[in-house]
């Protein structure tokens, strides 16, 4: 699933934003937070979570790319492309099965961080990053460095 993300998702997802969201660096974070929350093989929380699609996503980060002043202009002109009314009502559930959808609302969700998003060489910063943004439950440090080298591996060579 993670190829095709890359090959098909990814340019479907950042047609729908402003070009300067799109760069190695966002590519190979949202990877890299796709391997880390779902391993791109969940659409839905094991154990009955609320979490939704490949970045598991939460009503509460739903809500937050929706009103966030930073997200919000973008995650509206994204909804209507999509055809989706811009609520979270209308969208987490949405979320699950649609993956330009998910993906777009990851990319917001990183658009809300006030920094630069993290190079190469900074899974640790990467690691900060996907910390404030998602704020994991029980975040699994000791996978986060293999997936941030496995995400550039993969954008470097598509």
């Amino acid at each position: 699933m993670i190829e095709t993300t890359l090959a098909y998702t990814f340019p479907a997802a950042f047609a729908l934003l402003p070009g300067v969201m799109d760069s190695p660096e966002a590519r190979a974070l949202l990877l890299a937070i796709g391997l880390q929350e779902s391993g791109f093989e969940a659409r839905r929380q094991h154990g009955s979570g609320p979490a939704r699609g490949f970045w598991q996503f939460e009503a509460g980060g739903t809500s937050g790319v929706l009103t966030h002043v930073t997200s919000m202009r973008h995650a509206e002109h994204v909804c209507a492309e999509l055809v989706y009314p811009a609520s979270s009502v209308a969208c987490y559930p949405a979320l699950e099965h649609n993956d330009v959808l998910a993906c777009c609302f990851a990319r917001l969700l990183l658009w809300t961080l006030p920094e630069r998003l993290a190079g190469r060489a900074s899974a640790d910063r990467a690691w900060t990053q996907y910390v404030a943004a998602w704020r994991p439950g029980q975040p699994r440090r000791a996978t986060w460095d293999a997936y941030v080298a496995r995400a550039w591996s993969l954008v470097d060579g598509f």
